[in-house]
C-alpha cells in the first residue's frame, strides 16, 4: 500500500516542487530578512551537490529525490537564522569533501581525491577554525569505513589541509595585506574562547529541528541497515559518526552554532531522505506529514524573527 509518504518521496515532481518552495521563501529572505542573493548562489550550488553526492553513492536502495528535497528543507528553513555567506561557504566545502571521500572508498592511491577533500576542510577552517577538529574524526572514518587511509593517503591529506593557508600566505606577501592573518587570528582566539554564548531561539529552532530529523533517521537506518549494501551501510555509519560529533561541538561552542547546525544539516538531510523514502508504516506516515508542518512553521518563524523593524525590535515583540 502507497502512503502519501510514499508517493511524494517516489515522485518526479518531488525535487522541483520543493526547490520552488525554496526558490520562492529564499526571494522574500532576500528582501524582507536581509538575505543577499550571493548566499543563495552559493546554496543552490550546495543543492546541486548534494544531489550528485545522492546519485554518484546511490544513498537510496530505490528512485528518490528526499536526499535533495530534505536538504532543501532544512537548508530554507535555517536560512533566515544562521544565514551568513560564511556559514553557507563552510556547508558548501562539507559538502563538496563528502563527495570526494566517498569516492575514495576502499581506495589506497586515492591520493587526489584525499588532497581535494581535506583542502576543502581547510577551507573551511579559515572561517570556522572548528571545523579542524573534524580532521581526526575523517581521518578515522576514512581507515574504518572507507577502508581508504594509507601514508599516501594520509600524507596527501594533510598537504590538502594546510593548502588553503598556503594560498592565504601567499597573497598576503604579494599584497601586504595583513587583516586578513589578523581576522584568523581573532577566529582561532574566539574558538579558544570559553565563555557560554547562548544561540538566538531562531537558531535554537532550527538546531532543533535538524537535530531530530538527523536522529529519527539514524535511528531507522541502525535498525534497517542489513537491507542495503556494505558500501551504503559504511557511508552511512560515517554520516552518523560525524553528525554526533557535530552535535558535539555545538554543545561545546556554542559562538560557532550557526557553523554546526549547517554541516549538521548536510548529514540529516541524507538520514532523513533515508528514513522519508524507505518507510511505508502508517506512524512514519504520520510522521513525515508532522515532520513537514514543523519544518515550515519553523521557516515561518525564522522569517518573522528576522523581518526588521523600524525600531530594530522583532515582529513577535508587537503582538
Amino acid at each position: 500500500m502507497k502512503r502519501l509518504q510514499n508517493r511524494i518521496s517516489g515522485s518526479r515532481f518531488a525535487l522541483p516542487v520543493t526547490a520552488v518552495y525554496s526558490l520562492a521563501a529564499w526571494l522574500g529572505m532576500c528582501a524582507i530578512c536581509g538575505r543577499t542573493y550571493a548566499e543563495l548562489a552559493v546554496f543552490a550550488m550546495s543543492a546541486y551537490l548534494m544531489a550528485e553526492l545522492n546519485n554518484r553513492n546511490a544513498l537510496i536502495r530505490m528512485y528518490s529525490r528526499m536526499v535533495s528535497c530534505s536538504f532543501l528543507v532544512l537548508g530554507t528553513m535555517a536560512a533566515p537564522a544562521i544565514g551568513r555567506l560564511e556559514v553557507f561557504a563552510v556547508q558548501l566545502c562539507f559538502i563538496a569533501a563528502y563527495l570526494l571521500l566517498f569516492a575514495s572508498y576502499q581506495d589506497k592511491r586515492a591520493q587526489g581525491r584525499m588532497f581535494y577533500a581535506f583542502m576543502f576542510i581547510g577551507a573551511a577552517s579559515a572561517v570556522c577554525p572548528p571545523s579542524l577538529l573534524f580532521v581526526p574524526v575523517l581521518w578515522v572514518l576514512a581507515a574504518t569505513n572507507l577502508m581508504a587511509m594509507s601514508w599516501r593517503n594520509f600524507w596527501a591529506s594533510a598537504i590538502g589541509l594546510i593548502t588553503p593557508y598556503w594560498f592565504i600566505a601567499g597573497y598576503c606577501a604579494i599584497t601586504g595585506d595583513m587583516t586578513i592573518p589578523l581576522r584568523l587570528a581573532d577566529s582561532f582566539t574566539q574558538a579558544m574562547d570559553t565563555a557560554r554564548h547562548m544561540p538566538e531561539p531562531g537558531a535554537l529552532v532550527s538546531f532543533a529541528v535538524t537535530l531530530l530529523a538527523a536522529v529519527t533517521g539514524a535511528v531507522h537506518f541502525m535498525r534497517n541497515s542489513y537491507k542495503d549494501k556494505i558500501r551504503t551501510r559504511m557511508l552511512y555509519e560515517l554520516l552518523i559518526a560525524t553528525a554526533s560529533f557535530t552535535a558535539i561541538f555545538y554543545a561545546a561552542l556554542p559562538q560557532f552554532a550557526e557553523y554546526m547546525t549547517a554541516i549538521l544539516i548536510v548529514n540529516a538531510s541524507v538520514l532523513a531522505g533515508h528514513f522519508f523514502a524507505l518507510t511505508n508504516t502508517r506512524l512514519t506516515n504520520i510522521a513525515f506529514m508532522l515532520f513537514t508542518m514543523l519544518a515550515v512553521a519553523a521557516t515561518a518563524f525564522n522569517i518573522m524573527s528576522h523581518i526588521p523593524t523600524a525600531n530594530n525590535l522583532s515582529p513577535w515583540s508587537l503582538l
